[in-house]
């Protein structure tokens, strides 16, 4: 028989320190429920679920599972109670296999202590076929892609009986498909009596697949609501004041093409083109968006363009300049901003202050440096006035970037990058894992550079972003442009064309398809006049 269970948070107090981080928060989720907790980035989500799932001890309050008071000294102990976490960064070993993941830590063995995968990879093909994962239990975790590797977190709770699932954040690694396969599993894992809490600040996936949604904002439960509430009346309730959810911006003005790419080739160290003759160009006061699924070549394109990349062919000019060839450092010294996809890896030092984090491309420059001296004052007045300007939610800018919430180092990056008079600004991925509030702030800053006359080069996953923020969109495929069209074009369109299919090919597709149904249509209709 399935064990259900029903899980209670009572009083759930988490102090750091001075920093309250849960202030005194009621939780009830039901058995086969899916319960969202909806608030920003910081507001206290995933230090609630680490104190459930026992990673911390919480200061005040009390756990309940079926009614039981528990106490978790550890992730084992919170397992052993039937309760499974999948974070929002994997914790994986990209060497292992799947079934050496999903082992590590219960390891089967055999007799005389060898180690026994065959039952793990029975359990591993019994999920997935019950689930339509499609995991491969041999394959190696680093060959697999990101939607992929999730499953494997969620097959790693399931097979110790997990049955409350704790999924932090868990879409905001994934490309819009992966997100969509995500919530036809949750609903899956719910139809099997699984409960899921589903950490979340994306108000469509939220809506999409809770049952019941507890809102949270700054370590307090502010209210609860039903997935039918509307985008804006929960998008209040996560910030606490009314929230635009569409950005109002003046039309562009472009002024004369100063950014220039002319047959831009990026050539893998396997041999493929990973970037295969791109050619365009970004006016003054302009937004391209660069649109596409993820691995089509995106990257390696803000990689060449900054020169991080070795094997690079064609041109990239700047204000007439030549910048293929240059350095990283000389590239940035020649007026371009650079917000990269991933900020935790590439924009930031976590180790590193706020502070010294929005100077790490002008530490030597004056006003912060003269010689080999730098000068800590003018580092921490750059940091408070930054901070302020960019609303960093933070008590100061001597604490280590990263301990920020996710939308907060976002916030720092930004800074960073807009706070210097630039040529051209690139943006990739701007608001991804990113909440709605911060959102906001951040397309407004980047249409504001816009209109200050830079031209702004924006990369995105997100086909609402990449409508919103754009004056044209430009769309990658395998490496090659498929086309460049108006901000306007409809969404139909744009989705062909991510697959590979040029907007004129789609409009004698669209044609052909009208005319078979017009056919159709009259035949029928003759035929109903033989009847």
């Amino acid at each position: 028989m399935v064990r259900v269970l029903k899980l209670e948070l009572r009083g759930i107090t988490k102090r750091f320190g001075t920093l309250l981080a849960n202030d005194h928060i009621d939780v009830v989720v039901e058995p086969g429920q899916i319960h969202c907790l909806l608030g920003e980035n910081g507001a206290g989500k995933s230090t609630l679920m680490n104190v459930l799932y026992g990673l911390y001890e919480p200061s005040e309050g009390e756990i309940l599972v079926d009614g039981k008071p528990v106490s978790f000294r550890g992730p084992g102990d919170a397992m052993e109670a039937g309760i499974g976490m999948v974070h929002q960064h994997f914790m994986l070993v990209p060497v292992f296999t799947v079934a050496e993941n999903v082992a590590l830590g219960a390891e089967p063995t055999k007799a005389a202590g060898f180690l026994n995968l065959d039952e793990t990879r029975r359990r591993i093909k019994e999920i997935s076929d019950q689930y339509g994962f499609d995991v491969d239990p041999d394959a190696l975790v680093e060959d697999l892609p990101v939607g992929v590797q999730q499953r494997v977190e969620i097959i790693k709770a399931l097979v110790r009986d997990a049955q409350v699932l704790i999924l932090d954040e868990p879409t905001a690694v994934l490309t819009p498909q992966e997100t969509d396969e995500l919530l036809d599993i949750m609903r899956q894992l719910k139809s099997g009596g699984t409960s899921i809490v589903f950490i979340s600040h994306k108000l469509r996936e939220v809506k999409a697949v809770s049952d019941t949604i507890t809102v949270i904002r700054r370590g307090k439960v502010v209210g609860t609501a039903e997935p039918a509430a509307s985008t804006t009346e929960l998008a209040s309730m996560m910030v606490g004041r009314a929230v635009s959810l569409t950005l109002d911006k003046a039309p562009a003005q472009p002024k004369e093409k100063t950014f220039e790419v002319r047959n831009l080739t990026v050539i893998a160290p396997n041999g493929q083109h990973v970037v295969d003759g791109l050619s365009f160009d970004i006016a003054r006061g302009e937004i391209l968006a660069v649109a596409g699924v993820q691995g089509n070549g995106q990257t390696e394109l803000t990689e060449a363009i900054l020169g991080l990349q070795e094997r690079v062919h064609g041109s990239i000019l700047l204000d007439g300049q030549e910048l293929l060839g240059r350095s990283v450092k000389e590239v940035l010294n020649a007026g371009v901003g650079f917000v990269p996809e991933d900020r935790s890896v590439d924009g930031l030092i976590g180790t590193f202050s706020i502070a010294e984090n929005l100077i790490l491309d002008r530490y030597d420059q004056a006003p912060f440096a003269r010689g080999i001296s730098m000068s800590p004052a003018r580092v921490l007045e750059n940091a408070k006035s930054r901070i302020e300007e960019f609303d960093v939610r933070t008590p100061s800018g001597a604490l280590a970037a990263g301990t920020l919430s996710g939308g907060n180092q976002q916030k720092v990056v930004m800074a960073r990058e807009l706070s210097r008079p630039l040529r051209l600004f690139i943006a990739s991925q701007p608001t991804r894992g990113v909440d709605v509030g911060s959102i906001e702030f951040l397309h407004k800053r980047i249409v504001a550079e816009r209109d200050q006359g830079t031209p702004v080069m924006i990369i995105s996953t997100e086909l609402d972003e990449v409508m919103e923020l754009a004056d044209r969109i430009a769309v990658l495929y395998k490496g090659k442009l498929v086309g460049v069209v108006p901000a306007g074009t409809s969404r139909d369109v744009l989705g062909l064309m991510m697959a590979g299919i040029p907007p004129e090919e789609h409009v004698h597709t669209t044609q052909a398809a009208e005319a078979a149904d017009t056919t159709t249509s009259t035949s029928d209709a003759e035929g109903g006049d033989h009847v």
